[in-house]
């Protein structure tokens, strides 16, 4: 089964706040967030790279409000990175304020060394999530591609250029995290609604 989406496509403009954090950011224009319009920021977890993205739904409407990813340097500590990742989450949350938060589930990993790293990560980021009292939704990748394609073995292409697709833009977002960040909050608010749906 397909999903419809709508989206509306607005000036970009590049923000610094933070040295570690490379935002494309995509703002709208002056009109205020209403009371019915949902804020999800959608996360794909890593150590190395975290990518995020920020995305408002109203009344059946999608907008992109700001996407990018964090970095943290690999001279450093796990701690010190995770330190960083967290800093940076933080910044991000105090400034968009997202009531709602996807974040990837993990998968299966061959590396066992990967996915330690990896879940250390996503219990930073849930547990900064938590702080700030940000609802949380986790989805496994299988969930992400059958959200966006229908199709739960789809190629990681297939889902940037769907993502590339349903925000009009001209190229796929970079890195991958951030594809997959957006992909991620897509998979959440096409969720939610099949939810309301099932309620109602």
């Amino acid at each position: 089964m397909g999903f419809e989406f709508f989206w509306i496509l607005f000036d970009i403009e590049i923000l610094d706040f933070n040295t570690s954090i490379e935002i494309l950011i995509m703002e709208k224009q002056k009109d205020s967030v209403t009371s019915k319009t949902l804020r999800v920021l959608g996360i794909d977890p890593g150590t190395a790279i975290v990518g995020w993205a920020v995305l408002d739904e109203t009344c059946g409407q999608v907008t992109s409000v700001a996407y990018g990813h964090i970095t943290t340097s690999p001279k450093n500590t796990t701690a010190e990175r995770l330190f960083e990742v967290v800093k940076d989450l933080e910044c991000i949350i105090e400034k968009y304020k997202p009531e709602e938060a996807a974040v990837e589930d993990l998968f299966f990993f061959k590396n066992v060394k990967t996915v330690m790293k990896v879940s250390q990560a996503r219990g930073s980021i849930l547990l900064t999530l938590e702080k700030f009292c940000v609802n949380i939704f986790e989805y496994t990748p299988l969930q992400v591609k059958q959200a966006l394609t229908g199709y739960g073995r789809a190629e990681k292409k297939q889902i940037q250029l769907m993502v590339k697709n349903i925000l009009k833009l001209k190229e796929i977002p970079k890195p991958d995290d951030t594809a997959d960040a957006i992909a991620i909050a897509l998979c959440h608010i096409n969720s939610r609604k099949m939810r309301e749906i099932r309620r109602s």
